[in-house]
């Protein structure tokens, strides 16, 4: 399911987190010199750009030794974990990235938090794109001049072979990239590029057209180089129209509890409840759940507060036969985009209501 990030992604594994009662002492369990942690993506709208689900990120936290206090999926994370006070490391990724690969943009950020004894530290994680990217396009003349020619994109990371009509992007760490032609039994190294995070560098190769035939020294050969897109000024931190415009300027659920009046808006988020109770913090999380007119989204999917979420209104019809938790248990956990109505409060907390659009 694709997610329009809110910097605010890929199948990963799920690590155990370690509990908490392992770095506390019993003085410390009692408030001695703990405090609480807590993180959340920044709710900043992204433009339209294809987007990995934040719920599968890899969250990292570890504390000034290096010791982990949770290494897992994003959406399995607790809102707030209790350490002692102290310095910690918080990193999350969207994916394992090590080795070149197509298609394999790679977002995260990294915060270091002081938690003080007896206060709660939050930390917002702004998410860029933290690797970069090299695409050649190979014109007829090039391929007349190498039919049986073969490329090769090199990095100290490791190699790409890449076919004279591929038309993806091939992904790297930040560093040099190394363009190898083999022609036969000979290989010439054609261009050397030094890449930057967020960079997306497309480069044309042709051969002169007066006729002449480019020998091996890669002398005939032109290079010509497109900076021009460059994912910081392309693609983050712009928005499209108004937040919540539209399904891709949709807000998080952060935004949208802070946004009661706003009418027609997309809002995003993660099915995680629903039963809620008029009054106090009763929330179903389930399954098995008793009615079909309401349920909850949060942030990420392990939320299990309801007075992190937003209440949703289901009103009757196709919005409330799709979604409702009481027919559709298997929706639980599910990303979902619903155009509504914010209002201040919907069974005690803020709510969207007269749903009349949703998509998942």
């Amino acid at each position: 399911m694709k997610n329009f990030l809110r910097p605010a992604a890929a199948a990963v594994l799920l690590l155990t987190a370690v509990s908490c009662e392992d770095f506390l002492s019993s003085g410390e369990k009692n408030g001695g010199k703990a405090g609480t942690l807590a993180w959340q993506f920044d709710p900043v709208t992204k433009a339209a750009e294809a987007f990995p689900d934040t719920n599968q990120f890899l969250l990292s936290i570890a504390d000034a030794q290096g010791n982990s206090v949770y290494d897992g999926r994003y959406g399995d994370s607790p809102e707030v974990i209790t350490v002692r006070e102290g310095s910690y490391t918080i990193a999350v990724r969207s994916t394992d990235f090590s080795a070149p690969r197509f298609e394999a943009p790679l977002y995260g950020d990294t915060r270091v938090a002081i938690v003080k004894a007896g206060a709660t530290t939050r930390v917002s994680l702004a998410c860029t794109m933290l690797n970069s990217g090299l695409r050649l396009k190979v014109s007829p003349s090039f391929f007349q001049a190498y039919p049986a020619g073969a490329l090769t994109l090199s990095s100290a990371d490791g190699e790409l072979g890449y076919d004279y009509d591929e038309e993806r992007i091939a992904y790297f760490l930040p560093g040099d990239v190394t363009l190898l032609l083999r022609n036969g039994e000979a290989s010439t190294p054609l261009f050397v590029r030094r890449l930057e995070a967020r960079e997306v560098l497309t480069v044309g190769l042709t051969v002169p057209e007066d006729g002449s035939s480019p020998g091996m020294t890669g002398a005939g050969v032109s290079i010509s180089v497109d900076t021009a897109k460059v994912w910081q000024s392309e693609v983050w931190n712009q928005e499209q129209g108004s937040p919540g415009s539209s399904k891709e300027s949709a807000m998080d659920v952060t935004r949208a509890r802070a946004a009661a009046g706003a009418t027609g808006v997309w809002v995003y988020g993660y099915i995680v409840g629903g039963d809620l109770s008029s009054t106090g913090s009763r929330m179903n999380t389930g399954p098995a759940f008793e009615k079909d007119t309401h349920l909850a989204i949060a942030v990420r999917s392990s939320v299990t507060d309801k007075a992190s979420c937003l209440s949703v209104e289901l009103p009757k019809g196709a919005v409330r036969d799709a979604l409702n938790l009481k027919d559709h248990p298997e929706m639980l956990g599910r990303q979902v985009f619903l155009k509504g109505d914010l209002v201040t409060a919907y069974f005690g907390i803020p709510g969207l209501k007269n749903v009349k659009e949703f998509s998942e």
